[in-house]
């Protein structure tokens, strides 16, 4: 978390011109018409200034009562018409950026939601967090009131510019050398944020990974007594970033202060050279009062336009962090596949398959099998062989590196995945149950299943024996990740979860791994119904629980070993006799 930072590149113009056309240009009426409220309101403000002129130059010295009701009345509705301009601009604009930023999560989510397995497997499901709900956030600043603003802060500052050179070229241009002189010193100091705005984001994401991690595996962490270990991780993190945003943060407040003090220059400059355009009889008071107030409106566009170039790096920032989650491929968009099942069978063939989770490291070599549809398949052998491999090439989780996965004769590779997908089930040996009711964990892949299916998977999984006992049934809460059920009951919803799925073709890792005696024996023959007539995968580990399998293979070391039943390979006296006979010992 300590490591140096990439260094970063500035906004790309693909970047940029992307956000024009797929952000600001679908909305170019909205913004046009917010453009316009700004218009009017900047315009409003220039009244005040004007007035004051004709206050302190005629109104005043000729005590016209008339003419001062109609400035305060001119006054009074500029300050309205400002007041509903900026209610106006909230109503459209604000409210239209956060709509976006909602959008944007959906579109993130539902990419991210798309992409392999494997993405998942090497990236922090916090991190995915942040890239959902926090890089999507600087798009406000785009269809925000940040464009508008600053395109009215530039109009605003051309027709003050116009102003004050009418009231006094010589004054307006001294006024103007520390103006353009602040101006050139912000850019290169904005140019200097862009990449730290870009690191912020990563390192944030960093932290909140690693924190989702942490309280999720809370009960680790205490059973480990690893909590200040934890805190340490923590606080090297938020300290890191602590530094990235003081590094930020303390640019910015030299542009602050170095605007302060060409301000005060610059004060001292018109203070100068007004006072003595007075003495000469060659400025009023008004006059001078209005240049002041003017320059007023010039220095505040100015000044705003360098906070709004911090708020659009930091959309940009977001915006390329955004692009490079949904430039990834997701699955299933390969052009080959085009073929729709229409009926499975549930035959699986591997022809040759070879796979690597890195380049040059293959887990599976050249495997090649059979499962005839309606059998059982169980793939034993040590931790690390590739049986959870295979099974993942076969459930499409994976893609081969090279050979062929058959389903009924079609290459998997040519099938739309949710063709196929529709026909599978899964029982994982860690099952991930959902934050809700045991009921709606059991829905889960069957929502529109009936009352009467659902009773049927729920006394086929030997559920009732627990629910029947609590005060809601299968309405009981059971808290994020099924931490209030033991690890038995988790796995009797996630069998009942696939009972009610119905699947052609069912993969089971260990699914009976964590139940008591009773409990399996109740459990195995609900999964001996569940596997009838289905095509099934066991990833076995307790021996015991696969001897009716019609086919056994021993993995080891990414290649088939052995292949039959088990008592054909008991008598062969090989691998298969060896772990069977090892754990009939224990």
């Amino acid at each position: 978390m300590n490591a140096p930072a990439p260094k970063k590149k500035p906004p790309s113009l693909k970047t940029i011109r992307k956000a024009f056309f797929t952000i600001v240009w679908p909305r170019r009426k909205l913004m046009l018409l917010g453009l316009i409220l700004i218009i009017i309101s900047r315009i409003s403000g220039l009244v005040l200034p004007g007035s004051t002129k004709y206050l302190l130059d005629t109104v005043v010295p000729n005590r016209d009562f008339r003419l001062l009701g109609i400035l305060l009345a001119a006054v009074g509705l500029s300050v309205l018409i400002q007041s509903v301009t900026s209610y106006a601009l909230t109503r459209l604009l604000a409210v239209e950026a956060q709509h976006l930023i909602s959008r944007l999560r959906l579109q993130m989510q539902k990419h991210i939601i798309r992409l392999p397995v494997g993405f998942f497997d090497s990236t922090k499901s916090g991190v995915l967090l942040s890239r959902i709900m926090n890089d999507p956030e600087g798009v406000r600043n785009l269809v925000g009131t940040g464009v508008v603003q600053l395109v009215g802060g530039l109009l605003t500052a051309v027709v003050s510019l116009v102003l004050l050179l009418r009231i006094s070229p010589w004054l307006t241009i001294a006024s103007l050398f520390p103006l353009i002189l602040f101006s050139l010193i912000s850019f290169m100091a904005f140019s200097r944020i862009r990449p730290i705005f870009r690191e912020r984001g990563k390192l944030t994401a960093e932290v909140t990974g690693r924190l989702t991690e942490t309280l999720g595996g809370i009960r680790v962490v205490k059973g480990f007594h690893a909590e200040d270990r934890e805190v340490q991780v923590f606080e090297s993190g938020v300290e890191t970033l602590f530094r990235n945003v003081r590094k930020s943060m303390t640019t910015t407040s030299l542009v602050t202060s170095l605007a302060t003090l060409l301000l005060g220059v610059t004060s001292v400059l018109i203070m100068g050279i007004g006072g003595r355009q007075i003495f000469q009889g060659a400025m009023s008071v008004g006059d001078f009062v209005a240049f002041t107030l003017y320059l007023g409106f010039l220095v505040a566009p100015i000044v705003q336009m360098s906070n709004i170039g911090s708020q659009l790096t930091e959309a940009f920032a977001g915006l390329d962090r955004m692009e490079e989650i949904l430039a990834l491929e997701p699955e299933g968009r390969e052009p080959g596949r085009v073929v729709e099942l229409q009926k499975l069978q549930g035959r699986i063939a591997f022809r040759d398959v070879r796979f690597g989770y890195e380049t040059g490291k293959e887990v599976l070599k050249g495997v090649n099998l059979e499962a005839a549809a309606g059998t059982v398949t169980a793939l034993v052998g040590s931790s690390g062989s590739g049986k959870t491999t295979l099974a993942g090439l076969a459930a499409s989780f994976l893609k081969p590196t090279s050979g062929q996965v058959l389903i009924d004769g079609v290459d998997l590779a040519t099938l739309k995945l949710e063709t196929y997908r529709r026909h599978l089930a899964v029982v994982l040996q860690d099952e991930f149950l959902f934050e809700g009711s045991i009921k709606d964990n059991i829905l889960f892949g069957s929502p529109d299943a009936g009352a009467a299916e659902l009773a049927d998977a729920v006394r086929a999984a030997n559920l009732k024996e627990f629910t029947d006992g609590l005060e809601k049934g299968l309405d009981t809460l059971i808290g994020e990740r099924g931490v209030k059920l033991s690890g038995g009951q988790r796995q009797r919803v996630a069998i009942a979860r696939a009972l009610l799925a119905n699947p052609r073709i069912l993969f089971l890792d260990e699914a009976t791994s964590n139940l008591d005696a009773e409990s399996e024996m109740l459990i195995q023959e609900s999964l001996a119904g569940l596997m009838r007539g289905r095509t099934t995968f066991v990833i076995a580990h307790r021996l015991s629980t696969i001897r009716r399998a019609d086919v056994i293979l021993v993995v080891e070391a990414g290649e088939i070993v052995e292949r039959g039943s088990h008592d054909e390979l008991i008598a062969k006296q090989g691998r298969y006799f060896q772990l069977f006979t090892y754990q009939s010992r224990i």
